[in-house]
Parts: C-alpha cells; sequence; structure tokens
C-alpha cells in the first residue's frame, strides 16, 4: 500500500471537508487527519464531469483547487492530510 503524507494548514482541511462529502473518498481519522481514498477519488471526479454538463462554474477537481497539483501524488493508494 502506497501512501502520501501531506502537512496542511487547518483552513485547508476546513475547505477539504466542506469540497468532498463522501465518506468514501475523503474521511477524517480519529486524530483529525483527513485521509484520501485515490481510486475513489477518481471514480469522484467522473461523476462530478457529468453534473458539470448541467451546472456552469462546478469544480470538477474540487482538492485541486484547495491543494496545489504538485504536492498531490495521485500514484499513491491514499494520500493523508495532517
Amino acid at each position: 500500500m502506497s501512501i502520501q503524507e501531506l502537512a496542511i494548514a487547518n483552513n485547508q482541511k476546513k475547505k477539504l471537508l466542506n469540497a468532498v462529502k463522501d465518506k468514501a473518498v475523503l474521511f477524517q481519522d480519529d486524530n483529525g487527519d483527513l485521509v484520501l481514498n485515490v481510486a475513489n477519488y477518481k471514480e469522484f471526479k467522473g461523476e462530478l464531469r457529468v453534473i458539470r454538463a448541467t451546472k456552469k462554474n462546478f469544480e470538477v477537481e474540487p482538492i485541486e483547487a484547495i491543494i496545489t497539483d504538485d504536492e498531490l501524488d495521485f500514484a499513491a493508494e491514499y494520500i493523508i492530510f495532517s
């Protein structure tokens, strides 16, 4: 299992939790870290693309809008935001 750990600010954690409500994609563990299931997130983004076809200005990459692409490693199975 491959895991990437990223240190982020508390306000970024709040934004992530607001952007992704699906617990199968992103959840908060007992110590407050956020855990992203990368495979589920990729599926989630596909669903968002379908929704975007009907709504203007709809964010299809909510995590990338909060955390820069350079920091994210989508080859990992999980990304932990601490």
